[in-house]
């Protein structure tokens, strides 16, 4: 994962706090790697939902839809000396209906 990351990353969620008063939640990219490897997050195997869309491409910039089993992540990606990286994520936890 950390490959995958830009240093400057910001993993982003807007969320409303027990008040209704929407807030922002905010994860750099050291924190989602730690987060990562303490196993954080991890699903079972059989339990594991991956869909990964490519949204659009131009030139040294994408963005890109990854759906897991309880969230959403909506990514923005750029050509960095030659490496594709996330730069940005904003997410979403699904509702448990």
């Amino acid at each position: 994962m950390e490959r995958t990351l830009h240093p400057h990353l910001a993993k982003r969620m807007v969320f409303a706090d027990a008040s209704g008063k929407s807030r922002l939640s905010q994860m750099s990219a050291l924190e989602l790697v730690r987060y990562a490897r303490d196993g954080s997050g991890l699903e079972p195997k059989d339990h594991r939902q991956r869909d990964i869309r490519v949204l659009d491409v131009y030139g040294n910039a994408a963005t890109g839809r990854l759906e897991m089993n309880d969230w959403i992540d909506y990514l923005h990606m750029a050509r960095y000396e030659g490496q594709w990286l996330i730069i940005n994520v904003l997410w979403e936890l699904k509702s448990k209906e």
